[in-house]
């Protein structure tokens, strides 16, 4: 009995051969740079978003390797007259909060591509939320302080990367399979924003995507008009400060 119950432990302790056979996903790099006019140019891609979205249905579910933990309620902060953060990216469906952290009165109203809504007017320390049920770039703005802008970018796919300053981006634990891949920045020609690059396949070994180069533009929420399509008032003019 002694023995067979030194064995037992013995063979508990080895771990299944299967563990060591484990491998991580794959992951996709890329450098995003802007193209430069002049030698004085100093765009840069940060803020740009690229992401793969699967063409197989099976690898819209994460991997995994991929950790889903619970994030906090999404949200875009309203505070010295400003959207905090200027660039959110959410899952198709998400409900986002936009709490009035000011003393004074703000709207958020978006009537371009992607969602359209209206919050109207509401007060200080009070928040509305707006569910982004379709896929697409929303620029928000506010109807009371021109200077206000912000976008939020719902997508269907949990694969994606915003560029930092480097333009060096990374997305890990990506299934193997074929891909979509799109990229959108703010400051990128309309041609290039959010089409269609090209199909890639990635493998198990991971894949490298090279580099991807961007015309940049002026600034995108510049100069736009207020929700009724008319010029914005003085602020001084306005009851609303």
């Amino acid at each position: 009995m002694r023995r067979t119950l030194r064995i037992i432990a013995i063979v508990c302790l080895v771990p299944p051969l299967h563990l060591h056979a484990q491998t991580h996903a794959p992951t996709v790099t890329a450098h995003i740079q802007m193209a430069a006019s002049s030698p004085h140019d100093r765009h840069t891609p940060a803020g740009v978003v690229l992401w793969l979205t699967p063409l197989q249905p099976q690898n819209l579910r994460p991997s995994a390797t991929r950790a889903s933990p619970p994030h906090p309620p999404l949200r875009l902060l309203q505070k010295n007259k400003q959207f905090t953060p200027h660039l959110l990216v959410v899952p198709i469906g998400s409900s986002v909060e936009f709490p009035n952290l000011d003393p004074f009165f703000h709207n958020v109203f978006s009537l371009f591509n992607g969602k359209r809504f209206d919050l109207g007017l509401y007060e200080a320390g009070s928040s509305r939320s707006v569910r982004f049920d379709r896929e697409g770039v929303s620029y928000l703005f506010c109807n009371i302080h021109p200077q206000m802008g912000a976008i939020v970018l719902s997508l269907r796919t949990p694969y994606y990367a915003i560029a930092p300053a480097t333009g060096d981006i990374s997305i890990p634990d990506m299934p193997p399979g074929d891909y979509q891949l799109n990229v959108w920045g703010e400051n990128v020609q309309p041609s290039e924003a959010g089409t269609l690059l090209k199909t890639i396949h990635v493998a198990g070994t991971g894949t490298n995507l090279g580099n991807i180069t961007l015309q940049p533009t002026p600034n995108a929420l510049s100069g736009h008009k207020n929700k009724f399509g008319e010029d914005y008032m003085p602020e001084h003019n306005t009851p609303y400060k």
